[in-house]
Order: C-alpha cells, then structure tokens, then sequence
C-alpha cells in the first residue's frame, strides 16, 4: 500500500493507523499547492479531489477520505483493535467520534484560517470550535481513549484536530486538563511518535 500524504496535514491520521496495524506501506509525499508528487508526477491522476490523504491498495484501487481510510485499515488487522467489529453498537460509537471529529473538529478550523475572514467572523468559529473540543474533553474525562482503555483509529484523527488547535492557540490545551492529559497520552505512542518523525514533525 501507499500513503499520499502532506506534512503536517490530516493524513497524520491515517499514517498514525498504518504504525499502529504493522501494516507493510510506503509513504508518497505531495505538493498540495501544486498538486504535484515529490518525484513530479500529477497527483490529481491520484486523486482527482486534490487533497490528502490518498491510500493506494495493492489491487490498484485508492481509498479517500480519511475517516474511511482507518477503517479500512483498522478492518485490515482486526487484532490491533483499532476498531471494534463492525456491524457492533462499539462499531457505531466510532464511527460516531469520527463523523464528529470530522465535521465539527477537522472542518471547523477552515472559516478561522480562512484569509478572507474578518476578525467578527473568525471569533464567531472560534467559539463554535471551543464549545466542540469542549465536547471531546467531555468524551475523553475519565478514560484513556475515547472508547475506554483502547487506543483507536478515532484517537488518531483526535489527535490532530489537537494540534491545530495547539497551533491555533498555544494555550488552549492548558486550560483543559483533560484534553492536554489525553493530547500527551496519545503523543507518546511509539506509533504516533514514529509517524511524526516520518514527517519531519515535532
């Protein structure tokens, strides 16, 4: 297999999965601006959507979206327990956190970086996007993960709408004990640290 990826961007998520499963997969770094592959190939051939992350399959298929891909990958190796078994009430709870970490958490940054908001739009989103992550810290109080004592893939993707909003603001995981126990708890993971030098992150 092979991950289309950008530093820095949501396909954090998906590379976090693959070091968890053990899968075997290569890593294929993209140009978003240019849509462009690092060895100048037209990544829109890729993926015509333009954007990360891609997983290319051994049968020649490519999986979008992010919240699909680490279920594939989860479902790829069912002993990792990246996700509970499917057609499971535990299944639907994970897939819940991922629409949600998705649509509420991933999406919301976009109106506040977004160059053309005005000052009075972005506090707008902003309060929106704290009362969000307010939701998550709920989620997280008194367990280790999302989904009780078991790393999954909506850890994953958590992980990095936590780190836009480090980004965003460098002390908002400071006032919330829960979110920044569990934003550390997740960032020293072998997996999640290997993914992240991969990256050239830190």
């Amino acid at each position: 297999m092979k991950l289309y990826y950008t530093p820095g961007a949501c396909s954090l998520s998906p590379h976090i999965a693959l070091r968890e499963s053990g899968l075997s997969f290569d890593l294929q770094q993209v140009d978003l601006k240019a849509k462009k592959l690092k060895d100048g190939g037209d990544f829109l051939a890729v993926n015509p959507k333009g954007y990360v992350p891609a997983l290319a399959l051994d049968s020649g298929e490519v999986l979008t979206e992010g919240a699909i891909i680490v279920q594939y990958i989860a479902d790829k190796v069912p002993s990792s327990r990246l996700a509970p078994q499917a057609g499971t009430l535990e299944r639907l709870r994970l897939q819940e956190w991922l629409h949600f970490i998705a649509t509420e958490l991933h999406k919301g940054f976009g109106p506040i970086n977004h160059p053309k908001s005005t000052d009075e739009v972005k506090q707008a989103f902003r309060e929106r996007l704290d009362a969000r992550f307010a939701i998550l810290a709920k989620g997280v109080e008194g367990k280790s993960f999302l989904l009780g004592d078991t790393f999954t893939v909506a850890d994953g993707y958590a992980y990095y709408t936590l780190r836009n909003l480090r980004r965003l603001d460098e002390q908002a995981l400071e006032r919330s004990p829960a979110l920044k126990s569990y934003f550390e708890r997740v960032g020293e993971r072998p997996a999640v640290k290997a993914a992240l030098a991969a990256e050239g992150l830190s």
